[in-house]
């Protein structure tokens, strides 16, 4: 493993502590008037999500962990695990519902995704930040029920469920933000 200095680090820099991967989120070199310089951090721990701050002295050694990302297609899903294909090798990857976290409510056949691996593991499966679905049910429109803002629930083929406005119809393509699951627009 590659241990570089604290006054290296740098936004989007995977980190290897405590026998966890963290990514950089935010940093800051700090020198105050007297005693040592230190640098004040922010890491996303990126098996759970959290965010968690953390101050290093300067110049102290940390390991740093080399994430291979590779663009991934999903092709289908077999029982549990969902397939994907490696762009570039065509090998096969079979990957747990765990691995992929909430990317697996907005993946349809074809779609691409970059998924992060290191040694052999599989870190994160990053999706696109919107993705357009077609509705597979919902309530139809009532004529005449035209309240501003107004929402109803509807399910997308991948069975995720988000809430739409009302002239939203079933066969009606939508584009979702995949980092919130909201609605945003009809195409």
């Amino acid at each position: 493993m590659p241990a570089i200095s604290t006054n290296d680090l740098r936004n989007g820099i995977t980190l290897n502590l405590d026998n966890a991967l963290f990514t950089v989120v935010e940093f800051q070199h700090v020198k105050p008037g007297k005693g040592g310089a230190f640098v004040r951090t922010k890491l996303r721990n990126l098996r759970t999500g959290n965010v968690l701050e953390r101050t290093f002295n300067a110049g102290v050694k940390v390991e740093q962990a080399i994430l291979d990302r590779r663009d991934m297609q999903f092709l289908y899903k077999d029982g549990d695990d969902y397939i994907f294909m490696d762009t570039e090798t065509y090998d096969q990857l079979p990957i747990k519902p765990v691995a992929l976290g909430d990317a697996a409510d907005y993946l349809v056949e074809n779609a691409v995704a970059q998924i992060a691996t290191y040694q052999g593991d599989i870190v994160t499966v990053e999706i696109p930040a919107s993705v357009e679905l077609t509705i597979a049910q919902t309530e139809p429109g009532v004529q005449g029920d035209r309240v501003s803002g107004a929402r109803k629930p509807a399910t997308l083929e991948t069975g995720k469920v988000v809430q739409v406005p009302l002239f939203v119809n079933i066969g009606d393509r939508v584009k979702v933000d995949t980092r919130t699951g909201d609605y945003i627009t009809r195409v």
